[in-house]
């Protein structure tokens, strides 16, 4: 794993919770990524950042998806395949449902912010995570939840070009296949992140 810091000051460091809604995280979910979320027991590793980062006084981010209706994209001139294809037809996180909820065990507490909706993969673009996070004085990022190789990776790739100090936590995100997880921290992680921990080399370091 890389580490090249073992600094998380509460006063610089905010932890990204990425898209935490039922249908990513409960297995009833309709997007559920149920063979790696068990396999590197995602959900339980996610909770367990959460929770310490907030007794160590690191401020909590929620980077939700845009959530879903109908009408999506009808209109745009240049939807992305996942837009067309998986995301609309299959109405995960849909406006109004239990799926577009966050999760119960990890719902927003005072302190915490909520940042606007990312329609696309990153929670930078078109949403005011980058001001949020100046605001409160972030300069480093620690992001989890879902999915890696998607909205987690594209967030962590945008907060590094902007100048942030980015770490992946392996077994605190999931995805739909092991090949999504190799290329999203064992390919592509490695050029952009600063440091590539486990949960437990994480708290180990707050």
């Amino acid at each position: 794993m890389i580490q090249l810091t073992k600094t998380y000051d509460k006063t610089t460091t905010g932890l990204l919770l990425v898209d935490p809604y039922n249908d990513f995280l409960d297995p009833k979910g309709k997007a559920y990524p149920k063979e790696i979320s068990e396999s590197v027991n995602f959900f339980e590793h996610l909770k367990e950042i959460v929770s310490e980062a907030r007794k160590d006084g690191i401020r909590v981010f929620y980077v939700p998806h845009h959530r879903s209706e109908l009408d999506d994209y009808d209109t745009w001139l240049h939807p992305t395949p996942s837009n067309q294809v998986k995301f609309k037809p299959l109405q995960a996180f849909a406006r109004g449902s239990w799926g577009g909820e966050f999760h119960p065990d990890v719902q927003p507490q005072k302190g915490d912010v909520v940042v606007h909706e990312h329609w696309g993969s990153s929670g930078f673009a078109n949403t005011d995570l980058d001001h949020q996070l100046k605001m409160h004085g972030v300069q480093k990022i620690i992001i989890i939840g879902a999915l890696a190789n998607t909205c987690v990776e594209a967030t962590a790739r945008y907060g590094s070009e902007l100048g942030y100090h980015v770490t992946l936590v392996t077994d605190a995100s999931t995805a739909h296949s092991h090949e999504a997880m190799h290329a999203a921290h064992e390919i592509n992680g490695p050029t952009f992140a600063h440091a590539i921990l486990t949960t437990e080399e994480l708290l180990a370091a707050l």
